[in-house]
């Protein structure tokens, strides 16, 4: 590669702020055109005649079975990537190269094993992730043709973020933009057109995937990459995997933990209030899918600028990152609070118009969507803690949040002052306010005075 396209993607030169805005805009389109892959199934089928409303259900009930594959793709991208921009910083492109090939290695591994345990186990646990008998149909259906292209969802999403990490932010907005403009045509053509209801938004989806994934790989293996798969990196290293697994640990243990509240929030809310309030919430889940995307998307941009400026020992210009994130976070949450509190029923229409659905819709959002703001601490705290390694502060406070606080309230605040369907839903806000400023004040006290 010409020296002046390496000095380009060198994170220690120009303005922090500029270089995390150069890397996060594409990432932000690419994470909101991401979300078009299930949120678009949604919003065809629950406008579908007839039985839409059971069928946006019962998909919504497969939430935390994709949820969980996500989980192990990010596993091994957010667990590489970052290593490869401070190896990079480092001027170590051999043993980044390595990084990258053994977490594709881990991605054909793991989307293996759970594409075989998920066709086995699916039936049983999508009854206890809160399917009842009549949207059991429509969850079953649609992960049996889903957990056919597990694998192409996993290298698409496992493997982008080595794009992103070497600067290559459109390249990676477009591997997203490409499989979710296919899906946005072939949802209607396989859901009405050829009458294939839920199957045919599960086989949009990973027809658009298996897109994604060729794109991934190709551009990878090619001549534009500053690192390169190659076949010898793909051989499993003991020390590699470890350093892989221990800091992917922490974006593998948000969304496992996402999955583990949806499980038994679907759970409690089919008992305290059966397949309304779960359709409700599958609606409020794919809302706050499109409102996080933004923030996500930034610090994921943001990652690879603080790396490798933490790599090259430029620690003042990590800070100044670190403070520009902060300011452009808490913004974005505070507006989206606004608009989700005062207009929740325009989010919902999109979805279903059922008044009965819109309803519960509607209240439920203002619950769950009530303390917002305080989820800009944690993406603060967890990006600066994956970016600069710190992989044991990670995972911590991924567990803290939704483990150790939302499954315990969810559980719990029902029984409490007669809360029943409320205390349900307030467990959400609570997690919010006390997960992240517990991650964002570690923080500052282990990271910032030590920069």
């Amino acid at each position: 590669m010409p020296q002046s396209l390496r000095d380009k993607h060198d994170f220690t030169k120009g303005s922090m702020a500029a270089g995390i805005v150069r890397l996060s805009l594409p990432m932000i389109l690419a994470q909101l055109v991401n979300v078009l892959y299930n949120i678009v199934d949604r919003m065809y089928l629950g406008h579908m005649p007839g039985d839409g409303r059971l069928a946006l259900t019962g998909v919504g009930v497969a939430f935390p079975v994709i949820t969980i594959i996500n989980a192990f793709a990010n596993l091994c991208g957010s667990g590489g990537a970052p290593l490869c921009s401070i190896e990079r910083g480092r001027g170590n492109e051999k043993k980044a190269e390595q990084i990258m090939g053994n977490s594709l290695t881990l991605l054909l591994v793991f989307g293996t094993i759970l594409t075989v345990t998920g066709y086995l186990c699916k039936t049983p646990l999508l009854y206890l992730f809160g399917a009842s008998s009549e949207t059991i149909v429509y969850a079953d259906a649609y992960m049996d043709v889903y957990l056919a292209g597990n694998l192409f969802v996993m290298l698409g999403l496992g493997m982008n973020p080595f794009i992103e990490s070497q600067g290559f932010a459109r390249t990676g907005m477009l591997t997203v933009v490409i499989g979710a403009f296919l899906n946005l045509i072939l949802d209607p053509v396989f859901i009405f057109a050829l009458n294939l209801g839920v199957q045919g938004a599960a086989a949009a989806t990973i027809l658009s995937q298996l897109v994604s994934a060729v794109w991934v790989l190709s551009f990878l293996s090619g001549k534009k990459a500053i690192l390169r798969l190659h076949r010898s990196a793909l051989s499993l290293r003991r020390e590699i995997v470890r350093q892989i697994l221990a800091l992917g640990l922490s974006g593998f243990t948000m969304s496992i933990t996402n999955s583990l509240v949806q499980i038994f929030c679907n759970a409690s809310l089919q008992f305290y209030g059966g397949d309304l309030y779960v359709g409700a919430m599958t609606i409020i889940y794919s809302v706050r899918e499109v409102v996080q995307m933004p923030m996500q998307g930034f610090t994921q941009g943001a990652q690879p600028v603080l790396g490798y400026n933490y790599g090259a020992g430029e620690n003042t210009r990590v800070k100044e990152g670190i403070r520009f994130i902060r300011r452009v976070t808490l913004a974005y949450a505070a507006a989206v609070w606004v608009v989700l509190i005062l207009f929740p029923q325009l989010a919902v229409r999109l979805f279903n118009g059922e008044p009965e659905l819109l309803e519960v819709s509607v209240i439920s959002m203002r619950w769950h969507f009530a303390l917002f703001v305080f989820m800009a601490f944690q993406y603060v705290g967890q990006t600066v803690f994956v970016s600069l390694g710190k992989a044991k502060q990670a995972v911590f406070f991924s567990l803290f949040r939704k483990a150790v606080l939302g499954v315990p309230l969810i559980l719990i605040l029902p029984h409490l002052w007669g809360l029943g369907i409320y205390g349900v839903l307030a467990a959400e806000p609570v997690t919010n306010l006390i997960g992240g400023l517990a991650c964002y004040f570690t923080m500052t006290a282990v990271v910032w005075k030590n920069l």
